[in-house]
């Protein structure tokens, strides 16, 4: 397999694609620190990459993975109150990040800013002060972890909505998804220069599209876009959600 191919790995149940992305995420963890001495990862809300974010927390990935040097952003974020439901940061906070010995200054939020074309600045201005890509270049993350929705939707990148997709920022304002609000999110070309990308699915209410993601290249959904420009694309499933992929699909993953 090259680096710009993409994999498909299939669990037994949502507890196993739970190990297998925190697995990923130690292995990308411990990968950028011997090459470069810290890890940059961008972490995503909703329901499917949760269980992972709280094995985070768990032994053995608490001791083994190296906190100080971890830097945290967020893929996409509601802008909502960070003690909101709906606030992907307030879910990381309560599912794995209040048990982490991680510096505070390593955690980089979304939205702290809640008029919305200002928190995008200033969330662009942040992966700069951090990244000082060179002019013209995009910031690499080691490792970015999506979801997706059952319209095809990643990150907060809608079907019906190309802002993010055809774009040189590195940072959307965009509005809609379930809640229906204002959000943040990082932009497809940005994503896609990411050194890993782990795209986490489960259940059978995402068979239908993860079938569709890989059978009809037409649908033009905005997960079909992932593509990374140098990286690792791996897909996590469990049985369920792979449940209609055909055999062969599987097999080839």
């Amino acid at each position: 397999m090259t680096d710009t191919e993409k994999r498909i790995v299939v669990a037994k149940d949502p507890l196993q694609l739970a190990v297998f992305g925190a697995d990923i995420f130690k292995r990308s963890a411990l990968d950028a620190v011997k090459h470069c001495g810290k890890f940059s990862v961008a972490i995503s809300g909703g329901s499917n990459p949760r269980p992972m974010n709280r094995l985070l927390a768990r032994k053995p990935y608490r001791h083994i993975i190296p906190w100080k040097v971890t830097h945290l952003f967020w893929v996409d974020e509601r802008l909502v109150p960070l003690t909101d439901p709906n606030s992907n940061y307030g879910n990381a906070k309560t599912d794995f990040l209040d048990q982490l010995d991680i510096p505070q200054e390593n955690i980089h939020p979304m939205g702290l800013e809640k008029e919305p074309a200002r928190a995008a600045k200033s969330y662009q201005q942040r992966l700069t002060n951090f990244f000082t890509p060179p002019t013209g270049q995009y910031p690499i993350f080691d490792l970015i972890v999506l979801g997706i929705g059952s319209d095809g939707h990643t990150a907060s990148i809608f079907p019906d909505d190309q802002t993010a997709v055809s774009t040189k920022k590195w940072v959307c304002a965009v509005k809609g998804g379930n809640p229906d609000v204002d959000r943040l999110t990082l932009t497809l070309p940005l994503i896609n220069q990411a050194k890993c990308i782990a795209v986490l699915a489960c259940g059978q209410k995402k068979s239908k599209i993860i079938k569709t993601i890989f059978t009809d290249m037409d649908a033009d959904l905005p997960i079909q876009k992932i593509t990374p420009t140098h990286g690792r694309l791996v897909w996590l499933l469990d049985q369920d959600a792979a449940g209609r992929l055909p055999q062969n699909i599987k097999n080839g993953g």
